[in-house]
């Protein structure tokens, strides 16, 4: 007689029944998280692990309270990583973000409710904040047919009758990005609807305690993969068969290593390649005496989002002079602006007052000077003083807040790019660095 036994050996076998971040210490649990091999590297590096009860605690209160603030009868969010912030629970998030079957509301009261893929109810049970678990968001063409607006309709009413029983005579709802028919079915119950993504990204811009040390932990991560990718590359290139895919890949399998989930982008470019920027890494075999230039753009542990920037210099000979020189002015155009990180500080006063690169960097410059980080690149964007449109992020910036710190130095009709970027806490005081991976060396001329 065959007997089937579960496996139940730990995650971290030195633990209890709970993990150093208060979720299950069980291999078999349905959040997501943390490898062993993070968890031994972030011990070593003295890291507090967050506690994820607290955090979820904290993102869903700052939901509630930036509804309430506005009056509305609550918020209803289609985009997964919002689905993220207010739940902390996943299902297929890629797919998602181009077919939106999930959805949740927040009431005004609190109250909050899912739409899952309707075999997969069970996907949110870890957390207690998620009162109901439905289904029926899947409002798009490919799963609905030519019957999507009945499916809308059935799927607004609920929205409706909720709102009635959770903020009874409030008909004012928030949305984040419904599609054509669930817009219009949400309107024909009576709702008046209002963009929910200023309300998401406000919320999501301040960090508490909990969501920094699960930043931190996964910046962490992130740093350990990108050393793993430069060792490769540097142990490789010069046999002259390793491409810019085989390097981008060992930073996509370090960071699922450590629990990590995504990259969002391809940015890694070598050689000319790197110039102009935003070309996709590709199969080109990098040479020996070149630059390798890249963006993680990484969703990492805890799916924290962690944007930093490297340009290497790759060879036995030294890089040429211009490349030295850009190279020091991206640092110093970094650092620059870091120094004006500090609580109250307005946020077209950081475009107004940044630091200017030089004409030849003018016309391939970045898109920004800085923006927010969280789940993913957030609210708010700094822009360059041309790009800046008077009124559009007329803010301060808070203790709490999370952001990069970019630069691209490309010269106009170049062969190479410089590419550097910073993720920074803003304290009450000031701004901490949350990154300690060098700059490279033989760029920096030291």
């Amino acid at each position: 007689m065959n007997t089937h036994f579960r496996d139940t050996r730990k995650i971290d076998p030195t633990r209890g029944a709970l993990t150093g971040d208060n979720t299950p210490n069980d291999m078999d649990r349905i959040e997501i998280g943390p490898t062993r091999l993070a968890l031994a590297e972030w011990a070593v590096a003295g890291l507090e692990l967050p506690d994820l009860q607290e955090m979820r605690r904290y993102r869903w209160q700052r939901l509630t309270d930036h509804v309430v603030a506005r009056d509305l009868a609550g918020l209803l969010v289609f985009d997964p990583l919002n689905i993220r912030y207010a739940t902390d629970s996943t299902n297929m998030q890629l797919w998602n973000t181009h077919n939106p079957f999930r959805a949740v509301l927040v009431c005004a009261d609190g109250y909050m409710v899912i739409w899952d893929y309707k075999n997969a109810p069970f996907l949110s049970s870890f957390n207690p904040l998620v009162r109901e678990a439905r289904s029926g968001a899947d409002l798009f063409y490919f799963d609905r047919g030519d019957r999507v607006d009945v499916a809308a309709d059935r799927f607004a009413a609920e929205v409706a009758d909720l709102l009635a029983q959770h903020a009874p005579g409030n008909t004012r709802l928030a949305v984040d990005k419904p599609m054509i028919h669930g817009l219009r079915a949400l309107e024909a119950q009576g709702l008046t609807v209002f963009p929910g993504e200023e309300v998401t990204e406000k919320a999501r811009s301040v960090k508490g305690p909990d969501e920094i040390k699960a930043m931190r932990c996964a910046v962490n991560a992130c740093e350990a993969a990108m050393h793993e990718m430069e060792r490769f590359t540097r142990l490789n290139v010069p046999r002259g068969d390793v491409s810019e895919n085989d390097i981008w890949a060992v930073l996509h399998a370090e960071n699922i290593r450590r629990g990590g989930e995504w990259i969002e982008t391809r940015l890694l470019t070598s050689g000319p390649r790197t110039n102009p920027w935003f070309q996709e890494c590709g199969p080109r075999i990098v040479q020996n005496n070149e630059i390798v230039a890249f963006d993680t753009d990484l969703v990492g542990s805890y799916g924290i989002c962690v944007d930093i920037s490297r340009t290497w210099w790759v060879g036995d000979r030294a890089p040429r002079p211009d490349m030295i020189d850009a190279m020091r002015h991206g640092h110093e155009h970094v650092m620059t602006n870091m120094e004006m990180l500090r609580p109250g500080v307005n946020i077209q006063d950081l475009s107004r007052n940044t630091h200017v690169l030089r004409p030849e960097f003018q016309r391939l410059k970045y898109g920004c000077l800085m923006h927010g980080v969280g789940l993913c690149d957030e609210w708010p964007l700094v822009a360059y003083p041309d790009q800046m449109v008077d009124g559009a992020f007329d803010y301060e910036l808070e203790p709490g807040m999370t952001l990069c710190v970019e630069v691209l130095v490309s010269p106009d009709g170049g062969d190479f790019s410089i590419k550097l970027e910073e993720q920074v806490l803003i304290t009450e005081d000031g701004y901490e660095n949350l990154i300690s991976y060098p700059f490279d060396p033989m760029l920096m001329g030291t």
